[in-house]
């Protein structure tokens, strides 16, 4: 995949400040002191699904659209995020969505998904076994299957690293969840469009760990694991294109484990009273991790998402 430029980045801010405002990025200082470094957190979490992904919902979708006019809907598979985004702009568009979820999947993400209109259903034990029923479905209604790492999904949500670099030009590092690929992709993509030198830094769950196998591995390497509280990172089979860019524009991978993933969920909490999901705050429990060798540098996290059950969220803040 050819990662787009910066005018082309450009470009697909249009169609997402057509639906929504940037996002903002706060310097936080409790998290600061606690990381013994300044911190940065870009609030993904604010945007009109609470996640990054509807930017690239909303630049997928519109082009998609425009370049076939007559496609009767579009089926897909998320644990979540993707999905509300998906629906999120297939609503504009008036157009109709299958989304699929596995079992057991998080019931406030499905709440949300339908609010959006879309025809919900349920297959399969986990992400990828969802992922792979779309293909019949698609066939079955003749709608277009949209697959989770896409050049249009990866362009739109571009737009968001974009403006955190443009806000805050001289970060050391910038730490970012990896699920299926395309936000820490387009971290790549719009660091290297502006031409700045700032470090990536991505993120897995120990129990989700196929993208640090993959970029150990200098390609793509599948899991058996993808059980964690972090739904967002629940990646067994990983994208060999996502791989070869992580492998070729990030600095390392960090894992976490589901302790620090959900200490980093309570950290948010307390230390700025936001909502992070169990992937949106995985960034932090890496650079906790990696508190010593960060000190004094200035560092960003991507907050990707905030959307947690409340059950889930009220038992992890029970723990503390």
């Amino acid at each position: 995949m050819k990662l787009p430029s910066l005018a082309e980045i450009e470009a697909a801010s249009e169609t997402v400040y057509s639906a929504m405002p940037p996002t903002p990025q706060y310097a936080w200082r409790l998290l600061s002191q606690r990381a013994g470094c300044t911190v940065w957190v870009k609030h993904e979490n604010h945007s009109p699904v609470g996640a990054f992904k509807v930017r690239g919902g909303l630049v997928y979708m519109k082009e998609l659209a425009e370049r076939h006019p007559d496609v009767p809907g579009v089926v897909t598979a998320t644990r979540g995020n993707h999905g509300q985004s998906i629906g999120f702009a297939a609503r504009q568009l008036g157009l109709k969505a299958i989304i699929l979820v596995p079992h057991g999947n998080s019931m406030e993400k499905n709440a949300a998904m339908e609010a959006q209109g879309v025809d919900l259903q349920v297959h399969g034990s986990d992400f990828q076994e969802a992922r792979e029923h779309c293909r019949e479905l698609s066939e079955l209604h003749g709608y277009h299957m949209i697959e989770p790492f896409l050049e249009g999904l990866v362009r739109g949500v571009a737009t968001y690293p974009m403006e955190f670099f443009k806000a805050v030009p001289d970060l050391d590092s910038v730490y970012v969840p990896i699920g299926q690929g395309s936000g820490i992709c387009a971290t790549v993509a719009a660091r290297d469009a502006l031409g700045l030198k700032t470090k990536i830094v991505g993120v897995v769950a120990e129990d989700a760990p196929a993208y640090k196998l993959s970029f150990d591995a200098g390609r793509a390497v599948s899991s058996n694991q993808s059980q964690t509280i972090a739904d967002g990172m629940a990646c067994r089979v990983p994208d060999p294109e996502a791989v070869e860019i992580i492998c070729r524009g990030v600095e390392r991978v960090v894992t976490v484990s589901e302790a620090e993933i959900r200490a980093a969920m309570r950290i948010y909490y307390s230390d700025t009273h936001n909502l992070a999901e169990g992937a949106g705050a995985a960034p932090l429990a890496a650079l906790l991790k990696e508190k010593e060798a960060m000190a004094g540098r200035n560092v960003g996290l991507m907050l990707t998402g905030g959307n947690v059950d409340a059950a889930v969220f009220r038992d992890v803040l029970v723990e503390a």
